[in-house]
């Protein structure tokens, strides 16, 4: 798992709780080192922040849209930008869900183990679907 944001302790937050629930966890401080390391192997999914300096959240799931290597990795967008058209965009974007800042870093580990059980499960897009239609797209 990766987990990409600009903010020191907020890496170090989700990485605590992910490992703490049995999950391998590498970090990226930015949307350039997060487009590297997603192309590493061993990733199941990647935590991402929207609003970073240089390239942002929204523009780093598009690169990874384009990627062969990346195109089905999951990814979940943190953001504290939770307007209707934000998180509409996020999972337009493919987002396999959109966690917003502050959250409860319990609530975090329950939504990431989802993320990858529909992965697994083949149930993402369906579940993506559902959101915008929900969100009215």
């Amino acid at each position: 798992m990766l987990v990409v944001d600009d903010d020191d302790s907020m890496r170090l937050l989700c990485r605590v709780n992910l490992e703490l629930s049995g999950c391998e966890v590498r970090e990226a401080a930015d949307g350039t080192e997060a487009l590297a390391r997603a192309r590493e192997s061993g990733l199941d999914l990647i935590l991402l922040d929207i609003m970073m300096p240089g390239i942002g959240g929204h523009d780093v799931a598009r690169q990874l849209a384009r990627d062969e290597r990346t195109r089905n990795l999951p990814f979940i967008f943190l953001s504290a930008r939770v307007d209707r058209e934000n998180v509409r965009l996020g999972y337009e974007l493919g987002a396999a869900d959109f966690v917003t800042k502050p959250f409860d870093p319990l609530d975090l580990v329950t939504r990431v183990m989802q993320a990858l059980e529909r992965a697994e499960c083949g149930e993402s897009e369906q579940f993506r679907l559902a959101r915008l239609a929900e969100l009215g797209a």
